[in-house]
């Protein structure tokens, strides 16, 4: 694993996070799989909005996000996951994957896994947990 390498995950969205604990689970892959409200954004040369708007793939000098940062995890992992990898990046299936990632982003609430969290803005989230806190 090279620490240089992280994939970034929505860590407040269970569906995200239950994604995420797959990935460690059944794809060795050469990243850190951390939720980004734990990693150091600017370290990584991330902002927030980036890291809300999809997943994400760092490494010094590279980045790639949603699809595309799943297709650099999957290439960068065991053997029989790269073809998967190399696939999802062909021009044709990539323009595909996008609008599929998006739809399936939009509506992970509604996914097994997802909670009416995964719906909200980061924002709406913090301010949400600050009024439970206080009350």
């Amino acid at each position: 694993m090279h620490e240089d390498h992280v994939f970034l995950y929505d860590g407040d969205c269970a569906f995200c996070t239950t994604s995420a604990n797959f990935l460690e689970k059944h794809v060795r892959t050469t990243a850190r799989v951390v939720p980004w409200q734990w990693a150091d954004l600017v370290a990584l040369g991330v902002t927030q909005e980036e890291a809300e708007a999809a997943v994400m793939w760092v490494e010094l000098n590279f980045q790639r996000s949603g699809p595309d940062a799943i297709a650099v995890l999957l290439r960068r992992a065991q053997w029989y996951w790269r073809p998967i990898g190399w696939a999802l990046s062909l021009k044709p299936v990539s323009w595909i994957a996008w609008p599929v990632y998006r739809f399936i982003a939009r509506n992970r609430h509604r996914l097994p896994g997802g909670t009416a969290a995964c719906s909200l803005p980061q924002a709406e989230r913090d301010r949400l947990r600050g009024q439970q806190s206080s009350g």
